[in-house]
Parts: structure tokens; sequence; C-alpha cells
């Protein structure tokens, strides 16, 4: 497989050349018109210091959509136990950062690198990244970040100091996408806690198609009314 170097455009190969890792390119750069090109063509960077930027599409993508949200017993229970207060675009510059600073099971460090902290913090003052936050207490215990594009949301990232605080914010995330009426939410890559959420499986080439209908709606650009914090 070809793994392509990318130049000074903000342009990318088709998604279907990416190798079986979903690996697709290498270099470039993060600025806001290459990370929205990128999202728009179901394209993500993922990569980890000293690497070069490396862009990923697998293959199959993993989604979740709000009408199959499911929200298991166990964390409805805390739900009503914990009484957390969700939010959005309240505190993103601490979701971000709490989300590196998060210890990882399978690695050491972290993927989101300063250079990340700092392209992302740019789509948040662009109104295209959100972030959504758990607090309890007036702490800030947990949340999750990603990038809204048509009717598309992407998720990054999330972290949490209480259990199950991150998966009460994107419950209630995924919830309010349902209500904004937002198509789906891209998971990138398979993990237990997304799935036992209703997230699942679907071939790029379904992905591609998806993304490309979702991409027709309006862009709800940011930031987004939280109304008097929400308790769940």
């Amino acid at each position: 497989m070809t793994i392509y170097r990318l130049d000074a455009r903000p342009v990318f190969p088709p998604p279907s050349e990416a190798d079986p890792s979903g690996l697709l390119a290498i270099g470039g750069d993060l600025s806001s018109r290459r990370l929205l090109a990128a999202y728009a063509a179901g394209i993500f960077p993922w990569y980890e210091d000293p690497e070069p930027i490396l862009w990923f599409s697998p293959d199959p993508r993993w989604l979740l959509l709000p009408s199959e949200l499911h929200v298991p017993r166990r964390l409805t229970r805390t739900q009503r136990q914990a009484r957390l207060e969700v939010t959005f675009d309240r505190a993103f510059d601490r979701v971000i950062r709490g989300c590196a600073s998060a210890p990882r099971a399978d690695a050491p460090g972290t993927w989101i690198t300063p250079d990340m902290l700092e392209a992302y913090q740019e789509l948040f003052a662009l109104g295209f990244a959100h972030s959504a936050e758990a607090w309890q207490a007036g702490e800030l215990v947990g949340g999750v970040y990603g990038v809204s594009l048509g009717g598309a949301f992407f998720g990054e990232s999330m972290f949490t100091l209480r259990p199950d605080a991150s998966k009460i914010a994107l419950v209630t995330l995924v919830r309010q996408l349902g209500a904004w009426g937002f198509d789906f939410l891209d998971c990138q890559v398979h993990t237990p806690h997304l799935e036992k959420l209703g997230a699942r499986a679907w071939p790029r080439a379904d992905f591609l198609r998806a993304l490309e209908a979702a991409l027709r709606r309006e862009t709800r650009r940011g930031p987004w009314p939280s109304g008097p914090a929400r308790v769940v």
C-alpha cells in the first residue's frame, strides 16, 4: 500500500487508499483549513510526538446514531445518584487539557500534543469544536470534545475524574445532538464502552455516504448554548 506524503495544499488522497490499519497519509500541518478538509473527507489526525502527523481513515468506522443510543441500567443509576450537571462549551480548554493529561491504559504519554491542543483551540474559537462538561458541586469531573460539521459530530477524546462522569457527558451530548437533528456521532474506532452505548461498525464506504449526506446540513457553529446547567 502507498502512504501519501502531504504537501502545503489542504488536500487528501481518497480514503479508500488507506492501508489496513487505516493510515492514509503523513505530514502536512494542523491548520484549521486542513483539519476541516480532513473531517469533511472522513479523515482524522492521530499521532504522538516525535512522529510526523499521521492521517487515518479506518475501515470499518464506528458510529453512534442518536436514535440507537443505549444507556445501560448501571449508568442510569449513576446519573440519578451522582447529580452531575452537564454543560456545553463552557470549559473547552479545560476539557481538552483533561483529555491530554488522562492516563492511558495502552501506552504512556498522550497523543494530544501541544500542536494538537493549539489546533483544536483554534477550531473552538472558529465555532467548529465543542465540549460537553460534567460538573459535580461546581467541580469539573469529566468531559468530551470533538468537531461539528453539518449533521456530523466527530468525537475526539474524553476524560473522567469521577466514575462514569465522561459517559454521562457523552450521553447528554448524544441526546442533544439527536434533538438538533444530527445524523451521527463518529466514534472513529472501536472501544468497549462506546459499543455498550450503541455504537456499531460501519463499512467505510457506507460511512462516507452517510457523511456526504450529513454535510448537506447547515453546520451548527458555536459556542453552543448551555442555558442553565442540566442535572441528568
